[in-house]
């Protein structure tokens, strides 16, 4: 017997749930892209892309994911041998890494591991060292989404203006934007990348590089800079095919529109924060019942370091993937797969998997998606602490009730 039958959920982080309003919007003709309302509606887009990311400087937008915006960025900076340092707390600032080192950038390496957050002492260091000034940027990812360490940027910023050193500081932001907590300039950020199908709740296909003007400045003597890379005609020319060096995504567009009038003008950034934070609280609350007898344990023990769009779970292996199979076939829930925590060879992958709780969810769908994991638990007979359902709604009620007080 299956129970998965009706309305699935995607619990994975990345691609979210995408609104039905969203869907809605996208499912329509193509439009004139040479004259009438489109050119109008894509301009509104820029200064709401700003609003959520808390800047006042540019943002291209691209036809890609994740990957196409690390290519983006370094593309529109750098030249072949130039040194950037990387910061590493998971794949993802790892795979930031090998981009650059494809596009034939020096790109060094300094690895936390998968279940701490950046040593800001071991940074200074580094960059009081570089007396000779080398390194051109440091490259950081807010949340890395297969570990789900949340850094602290702001922090990062600090460390640098301490070393003294003139480095760009960037930030993937690809798993936080509309979920974590950024602001791009009161952090002094100076480049920024994001992705369309996480936060901002739309399907895959867009990406996105915020910059402000000293990146702008660096771009001029960038060698690796191309045609379709280069951010300068997507933020400064009047025309729409010249934005998109050709025809533009015109379905993402709309759904975009729809995506942001929900986000800014409707929700609010601060509320948007604060749903995010509630939720991952309420997830936080059932895990740490789950975890007073057994294996189970949330990847990042200090919650100072989570992010509030993802947690990565860690269970003896192989309970991680028995657990998220069972989770799939009989409830419709479908949970993350253990991502860079171990080779996909290696036994130790299916002793992890992640929980979403990114973008557009609710209570309901968190609450539920905890319900059947201790489901779950229990048909498998995986050893777990009782209570977690019920930690979590009093987790919910409490933070209700804190908002409306």
């Amino acid at each position: 017997m299956s129970l998965s039958s009706g309305h699935s959920y995607l619990a994975i982080p990345g691609p979210s749930a995408v609104p039905d309003r969203v869907l809605n919007a996208m499912h329509r003709a193509s439009p004139n892209i040479y004259a009438g309302p489109l050119i109008d509606m894509v301009d509104t887009l820029y200064p709401d892309l700003k609003s959520v990311a808390r800047t006042t400087g540019d943002v291209a937008i691209y036809m890609g994911n994740g990957h196409a915006a690390w290519e983006a960025s370094l593309s529109n900076l750098f030249s072949r041998g130039d040194k950037i340092l990387v910061l590493a707390t998971g794949a993802f600032g790892l795979g930031w890494a090998e981009a650059a080192q494809g596009l034939g950038i020096n790109a060094e390496v300094m690895d936390f591991g998968k279940r701490d957050t950046i040593s800001m002492a071991r940074v200074h260091d580094r960059l009081s060292a570089d007396t000779a000034r080398e390194i051109k940027a440091v490259l950081a990812v807010h949340v890395d989404t297969a570990t789900s360490v949340r850094n602290d940027i702001r922090g990062l910023r600090a460390c640098i203006n301490a070393s003294g050193h003139p480095a760009l500081l960037m930030v993937d932001c690809i798993a936080s934007l509309a979920c974590d907590r950024f602001e791009m300039d009161a952090w002094g950020v100076d480049v920024a990348i994001v992705a369309s199908q996480k936060g901002l709740m739309m399907p895959p296909g867009l990406c996105f590089v915020y910059f402000n003007k000293k990146a702008d400045e660096v771009h001029k003597y960038a060698g690796l800079v191309s045609p379709y890379w280069n951010w300068t005609p997507r933020t400064r020319a009047p025309e729409l095919f010249r934005k998109f060096c050709g025809t533009a995504p015109t379905a993402h567009l709309l759904g975009l529109r729809e995506s942001l009038d929900m986000i800014v003008h409707e929700q609010g950034m601060a509320s948007v924060w604060a749903r995010h934070e509630t939720l991952a609280t309420a997830v936080w609350a059932a895990l740490d019942c789950w975890g007073t007898t057994g294996s189970i344990a949330m990847n990042i023990a200090d919650p100072a370091w989570r992010s509030c769009a993802v947690t990565t779970v860690a269970i003896n292996p192989p309970l991680g993937t028995r657990l998220r199979v069972w989770v799939e076939e009989h409830t419709g829930v479908t949970l993350g797969i253990s991502l860079g925590m171990a080779l996909a060879d290696d036994p130790a992958w299916h002793g992890f998997f992640r929980i979403a709780h990114m973008g557009h969810v609710n209570a309901h769908m968190t609450l539920g998606a905890l319900a059947c994991i201790d489901a779950g638990l229990k048909a498998l007979d995986i050893d777990h602490g009782q209570g977690a359902v019920e930690a979590a709604t009093k987790a919910i009620a409490a933070a209700v009730n804190a908002a409306n007080s």
